[in-house]
């Protein structure tokens, strides 16, 4: 989260001085529909006819489009091996088998890669637009298409940000957003599912609400209702990501402006690179990416800069290698909620392993990444490429 101020706060003392803090109400009592709102504006930003807000972040926006398209027992859905822990584990709690694949230069999932691992129980893909940086869409689509999978957008980490002029989460079959406390805009968690597909949405509002048989909307779903989870969003969160998602546009503007001129400024000074990118114009500019020969020479630039900037092999949690709970398939409380151990998952590929996708590892050695802040003054962006610069010519020349 880059900013937060009085907005937030007029909006959730309108919610509290309401009474009205839980999301189903009746505007007669004074209820507000905040999540209501919110999910009409976040659904019309992003390009789909449905938004389903909901408290248990990205994961549980995973969770319901997968099981929105029906994604069980017996299916593998393909993931990058670059991500959060959850774009996989989110797969595992709907009872299916997330099968690991390589990402290319662009650091999202290699679309050559994503078609060799396709195989003859492949349901669906998740590709993933990590640190605000889209994956290369109609590639993965066409792949999609040619061989009958579905598609769910991880946007987790790309709030608003877009691919060939269309936003991330409409290409898809579904799209999934966070809003917890390290993204773009944030309700300090929660999360929000885009769909245009009917029936996944309906499948999605019963999954995410058990008690979806006695609201008022019940009537007009066609799915027959059923029992699963509890990530209902409450108004107080509603009312945030709605002033949140008001401060959107801006803080892209100022994200992107700052990043492009960082990256203008030292894109090949004494050899230095910066990563390749689906869409420039589109990358959200979270973070500016360079690419180095080699794990030292990434090291020793990282160093010389003195910039709190990262090696991303270092950044453990997103790294397959290090998502141990999944390596050693430790999964659900009771072992016969592990799928793995499922009778309809025996013979699906499940190795995590480190030897399975070493060209993501390799990448992530000598990849080196430089956050970006929106509220940065012209000073220190001028600091921070005088910084770039001297390192690149002391470690690189």
């Amino acid at each position: 989260m880059y900013r937060i101020g009085q907005a937030e706060i007029d909006e959730v003392t309108k919610v509290i001085e309401s009474g009205q803090l839980f999301r189903v109400g009746s505007p007669e009592a004074g209820h507000l529909g905040e999540c209501d709102r919110f999910e009409k504006e976040w659904a019309g930003r992003i390009g789909t006819k449905y938004a389903l807000l909901m408290c248990g972040g990205g994961t549980a926006a995973l969770v319901c489009a997968l099981a929105g398209l029906g994604i069980g027992p017996g299916d593998e859905v393909i993931v990058p091996a670059y991500t959060w822990m959850s774009t996989a584990t989110s797969v595992l709690t709907v009872g299916a088998i997330p099968v690991l694949a390589e990402v290319d230069e662009t650091m999202a999932l290699d679309p050559d890669e994503f078609e060799r691992r396709i195989g003859p129980n492949t349901k669906a893909v998740i590709p993933v637009h990590m640190l605000g940086r889209a994956a290369n869409m109609e590639r993965i689509l066409e792949i999609a298409r040619k061989h009958g999978l579905k598609v769910i957008e991880d946007s987790c980490q790309m709030n608003g940000g877009s691919y060939k002029g269309k936003r991330t989460g409409s290409w898809g079959d579904a799209g999934a957003f966070s809003f917890n406390h390290f993204k773009i805009i944030s309700s300090g968690e929660g999360g929000c599912m885009v769909t245009s597909d009917r029936k996944l949405y309906e499948t999605a509002i019963a999954y995410a609400d058990s008690g979806t048989a006695f609201r008022p909307h019940a009537a007009e779903l066609d799915i027959p209702i059923f029992v699963a989870q509890q990530y209902r969003a409450d108004e107080i969160m509603g009312a945030i990501i709605r002033m949140q998602a008001q401060r959107l546009d801006g803080i892209l503007a100022d994200l992107r402006r700052i990043a492009r001129r960082i990256e203008a400024e030292t894109e090949g000074v004494s050899g230095l690179k910066v990563a390749p990118n689906n869409d420039i114009d589109g990358d959200c500019g979270v973070v500016v990416a360079y690419r180095l020969p080699n794990e030292s020479a990434a090291r020793g630039f990282l160093s010389a800069s003195g910039l709190g900037g990262y090696v991303g092999i270092d950044h453990g949690k997103h790294i397959f290698t290090e998502w141990t709970p999944l390596v050693e398939k430790r999964i659900m409380h009771h072992p016969a909620m592990n799928p793995f151990l499922f009778e309809a998952n025996k013979g699906l590929r499940a190795d995590y392993s480190a030897d399975v996708c070493p060209k993501t590892l390799e990448l992530l050695r000598r990849t080196v990444y430089i956050p970006v802040n929106p509220d940065w003054a012209e000073q220190q962006v001028d600091t921070t490429i005088s910084a770039l610069r001297a390192a690149a010519g002391t470690t690189l020349a």
